[in-house]
């Protein structure tokens, strides 16, 4: 019988939230009733979900904990600690689901986990995407041409769970049997695109800007981010989006090869099937080098850091800061902020 423990990793979040969904829909029929949990293992101290598992049965018919950044698991004690409850004979009704956007996660936790109950989800391949969006149309009752479906893709991150969210805009403004056009996409994405970490991102690592009009941008995207109906924990996503981005631009650098760039195949088993993931992380790779991306990821989690402990109303100042550090300090800490 396999270890009830999952490892969900790689860049396509749709297919991979489905399969989440499987795990958890599979265990309420066995089991009945579930108590279900949800982390980001940067802000949640691994003890803790290790507390719910060993323990959540003793009030339900079965508990399941969803723990995000699981790149994030690799130290000795939280592995042993893992380690020990596998070994123990846990439980069918107690279920851990590890989740990454990393394409691979410590080889030691890697191991922890039976190979039945490991998938990495890969981007879709350039040649299907244009198919998978017209199967989401058609299926929703719509219909979309070719044109407008590159255009969608040009414009929305290039995995299934994005365009689900994008594109779902457009059955609640169309009638059904709509045929999408170019000008339909134009109107809603551009005029209703939600910004985000990654949006921030693609503004801050456009090298075709001067640093001081990615700055204007990124503290533009980010107060929409702030001041956005959902804003209750947008710090804590904006950052962990960030530094998901980072790592990312790390990858990138340790892939590339000169003047010649990263090999096809480098780019697929890496995460950057997406031709528009690949220009944003070429363009990122003229602005940050490695030494800066790593610099600017220990950034991060210091701005994280201080919001956490204490530093809510000056959370706004603390993200403008951080953005500077990012943006026109290339990675170097500030003692104060400056303003310009």
């Amino acid at each position: 019988m396999a270890a009830p423990i999952y490892l969900y990793t790689g860049p396509e979040f749709g297919e991979r939230d489905e399969a989440v969904a499987d795990v958890k829909k599979s265990l309420s029929k066995k089991f009945g009733s579930i108590d279900e949990h949800s982390f980001y293992l940067m802000e949640t101290p691994f003890a803790q979900v290790m507390t719910i598992l060993q323990s959540g049965t003793l009030f339900s018919d079965g508990v399941c904990v969803v723990c995000k950044n699981a790149e994030l698991l690799k130290k000795k004690d939280d592995l042993e600690m893992l380690s020990d409850w596998l070994d123990g004979g846990p439980e069918e009704s107690s279920v851990l689901i590890l989740i990454s956007d990393e394409i691979s996660v410590d080889a030691k936790l890697d191991k922890l986990v039976p190979l039945a109950n490991k998938k990495k989800f890969w981007e879709l391949f350039d040649n299907k995407k244009v198919e998978w969006l017209q199967k989401f149309f058609t299926k929703n009752g719509y219909r979309i041409n070719t044109d407008a479906c590159d255009l969608i893709l040009d414009m929305i991150e290039n995995n299934t769970q994005a365009l689900k969210n994008e594109c779902s805009r457009f059955f609640l403004l169309f009638p059904k049997d709509h045929i999408v056009t170019c000008d339909d996409v134009e109107a809603v994405l551009t005029h209703n695109r939600e910004e985000n970490a990654f949006t921030l991102f693609d503004a801050i690592a456009d090298s075709s800007a001067t640093p001081q009009k990615r700055m204007e941008s990124g503290v533009e995207i980010l107060q929409k981010i702030q001041l956005s109906p959902a804003k209750d924990g947008s710090s804590v996503k904006t950052i962990a989006g960030l530094a998901s981005c980072f790592r990312k631009l790390v990858t990138w650098h340790s892939i590339s090869n000169g003047n010649y760039g990263p090999s096809d195949e480098d780019l697929r088993t890496s995460g950057f099937a997406s031709k528009i993931m690949q220009k944003q992380y070429r363009n990122a790779a003229k602005i940050w080098t490695t030494g800066q991306a790593t610099a600017i990821l220990a950034i991060l989690a210091s701005t994280d850091m201080e919001i956490r402990s204490g530093g809510a109303a000056m959370e706004d100042v603390l993200l403008q800061k951080m953005l500077y550090e990012i943006v026109i300090k290339k990675g170097s800490q500030l003692s104060t902020y400056e303003e310009n």
